[in-house]
């Protein structure tokens, strides 16, 4: 049974969906599961040293995320988009509206988590590479998104997958936490020029989510601090209230309530979902 019934039938396009296993593709099934009409954006395939093959939603990935949702029951197609294309982008959401009639819902996962280097170490193209998909990527699909919600007259939600570090800082991700940082900024401002228009903007910030990127990332941290990633895990679920990592399903969770009519008085804000780890 549809938690939230009002989603029954809307349109929903999910950024970065097309991993299985990794955030989106969670986002993405419980949207489903709710009754949405869901749009499996990712990749497609490598492009450059930045974007390997190995950190992408691949096309043959993301018709399995499609797969998966559909024998559960649920309505889903992919469509490969390149974030850092401000025409493939305009290409995503025409691709939406030529399929599915239009869109009511955008959440915005897509996201370069794995380029972690020392302020000293990391080269511009790394560094625009991380903006480019984290920040600009967003307004992209924002702005083109935000103009045909406004042209159905409808209203529409805007949800960004941030993270902790849009709250605080951490040693190797200058950015990564840069890119988060200017994602809260931009969630407020359009929260408040979208609001006339019925379309609400927000933000989850999560902590640790260990996915694909996630164990990829528990690696790469542990081994700078000279930790087993056994002993790193076991760190930072201690500092953690709620005593775990987060997991997919949470996030998906907070998602589904904010595109839900529940939430149809909350907008500009930036919610935390970290097990009481972040806190402001």
């Amino acid at each position: 049974m549809s938690q939230y019934p009002d989603l029954q039938g809307k349109v929903a396009i999910v950024t970065g969906a097309g991993r299985r296993g990794g955030l989106g593709a969670a986002i993405a099934a419980r949207l489903a599961a709710e009754g949405a009409r869901v749009v499996i954006a990712d990749l497609g395939a490598a492009s450059g040293p930045h974007l390997p093959a190995s950190a992408i939603g691949a096309s043959d990935e993301m018709n399995a995320v499609v797969a998966e949702i559909r024998a559960a029951s649920g309505d889903a197609i992919a469509v490969p988009c390149n974030m850092l294309d401000g025409t493939a982008v305009e290409h995503l959401v025409a691709e939406t509206e030529r399929q599915l009639g239009g869109v009511d819902i955008l959440v915005n996962n897509a996201g370069v988590g794995y380029l972690m280097k020392p302020i000293v170490e990391m080269s511009l193209a790394e560094w625009d590479t991380v903006l480019g998909v984290n920040l600009r990527g967003v307004f992209a699909a924002t702005q083109a998104v935000a103009r045909r919600l406004i042209a159905q007259g409808r209203g529409g939600r805007i949800v960004n997958i941030a993270s902790q570090a849009a709250k605080s800082a951490f040693p190797q991700a200058s950015a990564y936490c840069s890119s988060k940082h200017g994602l809260v900024g931009l969630t407020r401002v359009a929260a408040i020029e979208l609001a006339a228009h019925g379309i609400t903007v927000n933000a989850i910030c999560p902590n640790h989510v260990t996915t694909g990127l996630g164990a990829w990332q528990n690696a790469h941290f542990a081994r700078a601090q000279g930790k087993t990633v056994e002993q790193y895990l076991a760190e930072m679920a201690a500092r953690i209230p709620l005593g775990r990592t987060g997991l997919p399903s949470d996030i998906a969770s907070a998602c589904a309530f904010l595109c839900s009519e529940q939430a149809q008085y909350i907008t500009g804000e930036s919610m935390n979902v970290s097990g009481g780890e972040e806190y402001h």
